[in-house]
């Protein structure tokens, strides 16, 4: 097991590629807190983990707050004694152009898809500092963040903060031993904010198919695991070839 005894935090975890994502933790032997905005839906997940064998308990956090976010690195480190590993995967998307969005639709995402990352990241990386140890940072980005879209202004600006921001907390944790690193997907699983994962939605890439939450999740793991512990600051673009072709 990759993870035996590691504690996990994974955000957005209550369907979708957080869900993958905790799963494939807790078959590596990872307790996992599943940290949804809805309780229903984390409830599910940490039960659907224990049933299959695994440890796994539900946790509802607004993690754009700070507040919030402080009570539930808390309330995690009550249950499973620290934290080794943070995954900064919720996100929302605005789906809008420049000249029709509103200032309050482009602090909400910005809030959300990046302020989210930021707060979980500065208090659960104090919590790893008190306890030593160092441990592991992944940023769900993506190549949204590295490009221009027609509609998506706030989404695609808070993505690109995601990856700059990932370099800049990997050079201030580094010393602490904590790696920082951060994987962009390209249209994996359904879209953002969308309950259902259409196999059909189309694609443009060279694997000639539509990524699947399992496929961020094997990547997730490889990302927080031993299997990659001379990457640090890195982004690892998980798009089936999406970046390396030109746009047409």
């Amino acid at each position: 097991m990759k993870l035996k005894d590691k504690v996990a935090i994974v955000t957005g975890a209550g369907r979708n590629i957080g869900e993958a994502v905790s799963h494939t933790f807790a078959r590596e032997g990872a307790k996992v807190a599943v940290v949804d905005l809805e309780k229903a839906r984390a409830d599910k997940v940490a039960k659907d983990i224990t049933a299959a064998g695994g440890t796994a308990q539900g946790f509802v956090a607004n993690v754009a707050d700070e507040d919030a976010v402080k009570k539930l690195v808390a309330d995690v480190v009550k249950a499973f004694g620290r934290i080794d590993i943070l995954i900064n995967n919720v996100a929302i998307s605005d789906n809008q152009h420049i000249l029709e969005i509103s200032k309050a639709d482009w602090d909400k995402v910005i809030a959300v898809t990046l302020g989210a990352p930021f707060l979980m990241g500065k208090y659960v990386a104090q919590q790893m500092v008190a306890q030593g140890g160092g441990g592991n940072i992944l940023n769900i980005a993506s190549t949204s963040g590295w490009r221009g879209r027609p509609r998506a202004i706030a989404y695609t600006t808070a993505k690109g903060g995601v990856i700059n921001l990932t370099r800049s907390m990997a050079v201030q944790l580094a010393p602490h031993k904590i790696r920082v690193n951060s994987i962009s997907p390209n249209k994996i699983g359904s879209p953002v904010g969308k309950e259902e994962f259409d196999p059909t939605r189309p694609v443009k890439n060279l694997a000639e198919r539509t990524g699947v939450p399992e496929d961020m999740a094997k990547a997730c793991l490889f990302m927080v695991s031993d299997d990659s512990d001379f990457v640090w600051g890195e982004n690892l673009f998980l798009d089936g070839g999406t970046m390396a072709m030109e746009l047409t």
